[in-house]
């Protein structure tokens, strides 16, 4: 797959564009958010994934329209604060053209990702859907005819096991390939 025929891409937050500094692609990053350590300063214990930077400046040099689409478990505002929040802490500011925070229900990001697409006139064959998980990237993305990647992982092994992925990446930067 060639970037240069997409007009957008959406990208997944936690392990696509961070991770936990501990325990990177080994587990899911979502204990971040629980662990009693780490529940009031997340960024502090998270890291900006390598080849993250690079990938999204030349995106934007190519013209490539980026948004950002988090699933978080906090009400919409609050929601979007933190995900804004770590957006400036890694210093990815200007770098997304939407920063969305979606919800806590699998077919929330496909739901997102068919709104923009209408909102700004682009067809389901110029997208892509970048992310680590089957079920809250991959799948919602593919359901709605979008193109999708998802990134492997120690922990995604055997969260689609068994399910039809076609399309894998070993970082961020393989994209530009």
């Amino acid at each position: 797959m060639t970037i240069k025929k997409k007009g957008i891409i959406f990208f997944d937050g936690d392990g696509t564009l961070w991770y936990p500094k501990k325990t990177k692609y080994q587990e899911k990053p979502h204990w971040i958010y629980s662990s009693k350590g780490t529940l009031n300063d997340h960024c502090s214990q998270l890291m900006l994934i390598p080849t993250v930077l690079s990938t999204l400046k030349k995106l934007k040099k190519l013209g490539i329209i980026t948004v950002l689409l988090s699933t978080h478990p906090h009400p919409p505002k609050e929601a979007t604060a933190i995900i804004n929040h770590k957006i400036l802490h890694f210093k990815l500011n200007g770098l997304f053209d939407e920063i969305h925070a979606t919800r806590e229900f699998h077919a929330s990001k496909g739901e997102f990702i068919v709104k923009i697409l209408k909102q700004r006139g682009i067809t389901k064959n110029k997208a892509l859907m970048i992310g680590d998980n089957y079920r809250w990237d991959y799948k919602p993305a593919r359901d709605v005819g979008v193109d999708a990647l998802l990134i492997e992982s120690e922990y995604m092994k055997n969260d689609h096991r068994g399910k039809r992925i076609k399309k894998t990446i070993k970082q961020l930067g393989d994209i530009l390939i």
